[in-house]
């Protein structure tokens, strides 16, 4: 090995600082590296890390979420791109970070899944991927469709369908768009979640309460309708029922961390009050765990609102 220096350093620093540190066997090999000297390096006692058949990360560290994406584009080739779940955080649509990374990669490519690097053939790659850095990944609607088909829970697939939509990410006709050209196997959850938040249902409280509302057999209400009593904002409950005149307020910890958030929901009570609206508040917990108790509070306050004169309020139902 004691020519392990002849090649090109420049070349190879350019590439590891923008690959993150991370590089195939045959950019290592284009710079200069001879096969041996990559034997050496990456052998246990090495230098350098093997992350995948072919990939590796110059050090002994563990990778990083950024460093895993590169090292599974590198493997996967030219023209792959990141999607689902791991492009979601990517483009600030909220879903936990998991250790898979899923690639799309052109049809006629045969290469197989290897480590945590999933690969998923298809002949619809987005004609233009987004880009940081080294990393491509798919446009926001590709990402959620895929990310729906890999997840198993209904719960979690409506979870990131509507934080994609609430977040501006994607339109709800993109993502039918979506729904629509991509594979009919494995899409009754997407299908099910895109449904929903189409009628307004914007987390995973809010369609775990229209589903019970459904299965008590409760009138439809509106979802996250904006109330106005003439031109003045009055606000967007989480359900309406105009006729009643009665709203229900999914209150998650998650919204309320701070004071001001408190204040915030108190005084949206105070307004809907204020204007007759009759208020229920329950949290996720409650929903899933007294499902009963919830349903026979929103029957008796519709049952209490019947024959009351109509409110002055107008409701602008949501996009």
């Amino acid at each position: 090995m004691t020519r392990k220096t002849h090649y090109d350093h420049t070349a190879l620093a350019k590439r590891l600082d923008g690959q993150l540190y991370v590089i195939s066997r045959s950019q290592a090999l284009a710079c200069g590296l001879t096969p041996g000297a990559l034997r050496h390096r990456t052998q246990p006692s090495g230098p350098w890390r093997t992350l995948l058949p072919g990939v590796y990360l110059v050090d002994a560290k563990e990778p990083n979420v950024p460093q895993r994406e590169v090292a599974a584009m590198l493997y996967a080739g030219d023209g792959s791109m990141i999607t689902g779940i791991a492009a979601l955080w990517r483009h600030g649509i909220r879903y936990p970070a998991t250790e898979t990374v899923d690639v799309l990669v052109p049809a006629p490519r045969k290469l197989q899944s290897a480590g945590f690097a999933r690969l998923w053939r298809t002949s619809r790659l987005p004609a233009r991927p987004w880009t940081i850095g080294s990393v491509r990944f798919a446009p926001p609607p590709r990402a959620v469709a895929d990310a729906a088909l890999a997840l198993t829970a209904s719960d979690e697939v409506r979870a990131i369908v509507a934080d994609a939509v609430q977040r501006n990410r994607c339109t709800i006709p993109e993502l039918t768009a979506e729904l629509n050209r991509g594979p009919v196997r494995g899409s009754a959850r997407f299908r099910q979640a895109l449904a929903e938040v189409a009628s307004g249902v914007r987390s995973v409280a809010e369609g775990d309460l229209r589903n019970l509302l459904r299965r008590g057999r409760v009138p439809v209400p509106y979802f996250n309708a904006k109330l106005f009593a003439g031109e003045v904002f009055l606000a967007m409950p989480d359900a309406w029922w105009p006729d009643a005149g009665v709203a229900v307020e999914v209150d998650s910890r998650e919204w309320h961390l701070s004071p001001a958030d408190w204040e915030r929901t108190l005084r949206r009570h105070a307004e809907m009050s204020a204007h007759g609206i009759i208020v229920l508040h329950f949290t996720p917990g409650q929903i899933r765990r007294e499902p009963e108790r919830v349903l026979a509070a929103i029957k008796k306050a519709l049952a209490s609102a019947s024959g009351r004169p109509a409110l002055d309020i107008r409701t602008v139902s949501a996009s």
